[in-house]
């Protein structure tokens, strides 16, 4: 008994080929039916997964972005209280400086006007002293030319 006869075509079937094509047509359509659904669920199951995925990256894309924009917004206050605490200190250093300067000059100041004071004070009294001096040494010198001792002058006062 052959299962595919020689002259074998569609008008001249044989019934014993039609019921085992029948029967493989029938297993095949089973197995199809049966695995078809969980193939389907599988991938429906695994687009959901991915669209689900997709949707909660661009909704943690989102949630970045907006604390990126929050970050960036403290990011340029920072900054900014940076920049007016540099310019403050900047004013009150140079206000120090100043400060600092006009106390260095009074100072300077006040130490010309002492030393001044010193020097006017030791020339008075150099002065005095050699008033006092310079009859004396003038009656040596000219008893030392003239070779006679010469009395000093008595000051006036």
């Amino acid at each position: 008994m052959y299962l595919l006869p020689t002259n074998f075509g569609p008008l001249n079937a044989k019934v014993e080929v039609l019921a085992v094509a029948l029967v493989l047509f029938a297993l095949v359509l089973l197995c199809v039916t049966r695995l078809l659904p969980r193939i389907n669920r599988v991938l429906d199951e695994r687009a959901d997964r991915t669209e689900g995925a997709l949707e909660r990256a661009g909704a943690i894309r989102a949630a970045a972005s907006d604390e990126n924009a929050a970050a960036q917004a403290v990011l340029a206050e920072a900054r900014r209280d940076a920049a007016h605490i540099r310019q403050a200190a900047r004013e009150e250093g140079t206000a120090l400086i100043a400060a600092a300067r006009e106390d260095g000059l009074r100072e300077r100041d006040a130490l010309l006007a002492d030393g001044q004071a010193r020097i006017a004070a030791q020339r008075a009294a150099a002065e005095a002293e050699l008033r006092l001096t310079v009859p004396d040494l003038a009656s040596e010198l000219a008893s030392r030319i003239v070779g006679e001792r010469i009395p000093s002058p008595t000051p006036s006062a």
